[in-house]
């Protein structure tokens, strides 16, 4: 999992912003090439791409969610994929890595799971993050991320996507988290099994809890939906038993799962994370388009 220790060396070793920022842009440059977003005001095209993006914002039981829409062209409609950032929260590299998604024929919302408490983007990067006690920072508001809340803002994610013109309603629905989203995509899809059919957890903190009856693991009897589960070598380290018992509850749940450990740590796929791999990222998301071309049909 992310760890506050492990953000202090990071940042500790002289991994300030403006170094970081040549890593995480050589990440971007060789993982999202030409796929980038500069601008998201609504509608505009991506500088330097055929990708739009619209900033939104829209109702929930909890408040009202702001979001980026990021989709190849207007005027069409395509499958819909909910987009659950790590501890970061909404930002640049996310949105660049839902333009490469996008280009791939899907309408790929963005969201700010912080939205209770702030809206848009709160770290231009991970190294800010990292420099800058963004642990403590987002403390209160990740303590009201719990399963209940992340079900209740799925419902309204879905009903928005569904109503919107970019998507189209008649294809599945598929949803990818990062670290502590990870977790949100499986509660996402116990909340709307009818429309979310593919779940992506990529380093996934927190999938299994053991002393908590709401644990992703243990909510699998309520999706339909196939998911791709890739686990951080490092965490697995730690905690080997997890993926066993995750698969397990999949298969008792008869929920197809690809449970598998990566050649990477923890934030292996994000592309301004220090632990950035592009080899296993390629893998996985190699893998991810395989889960949604099999599945938003």
């Amino acid at each position: 999992m992310c760890e506050e220790a492990k953000l202090k060396v990071w940042a500790k070793n002289a991994l300030n912003r403006r170094q970081f920022g040549v890593l995480a842009g050589g990440a971007a440059v060789a993982a999202c090439t030409p796929m980038g977003i500069s601008d998201t005001s609504s509608p505009q095209a991506a500088a330097g791409t055929s990708m739009f993006s619209d900033a939104v914002s829209f109702d929930t039981a909890d408040g009202t969610m702001d979001a980026v829409l990021v989709y190849p062209e207007p005027d069409k409609s395509y499958p819909a994929v909910i987009m659950w950032p790590d501890i970061a929260g909404l930002r640049d590299a996310k949105l660049q890595m839902a333009s490469r998604l996008a280009g791939e024929g899907y309408a790929v919302l963005v969201v700010n799971p912080y939205y209770r408490d702030v809206a848009g983007e709160q770290f231009a990067d991970f190294a800010t993050f990292a420099a800058n006690d963004g642990f403590q920072k987002v403390k209160p508001w990740r303590d009201k991320l719990t399963a209940e809340a992340i079900m209740r803002d799925a419902k309204a994610i879905v009903a928005w996507l569904d109503a919107n013109d970019r998507v189209d309603s008649s294809r599945g629905i598929g949803t990818q988290g990062y670290c502590m989203g990870g977790p949100f995509t499986i509660w996402s899809a116990a909340a709307v099994p009818s429309r979310i059919k593919a779940a992506a957890s990529f380093h996934g903190g927190g999938l299994v809890r053991e002393d908590n009856p709401m644990s992703p693991h243990r909510v699998l009897d309520r999706v339909d939906a196939n998911l791709l589960i890739a686990v951080a070598q490092d965490d697995d380290a730690k905690d080997p038993q997890a993926k066993v018992t995750f698969r397990q509850a999949a298969e008792a749940a008869d929920v197809p799962a690809e449970v598998d450990v990566y050649a990477g740590d923890h934030g292996w796929t994000v592309i301004d994370s220090p632990a950035y791999d592009r080899a296993a990222a390629e893998r996985a998301y190699d893998n991810l388009l395989q889960l949604y071309r099999g599945t938003l049909k």
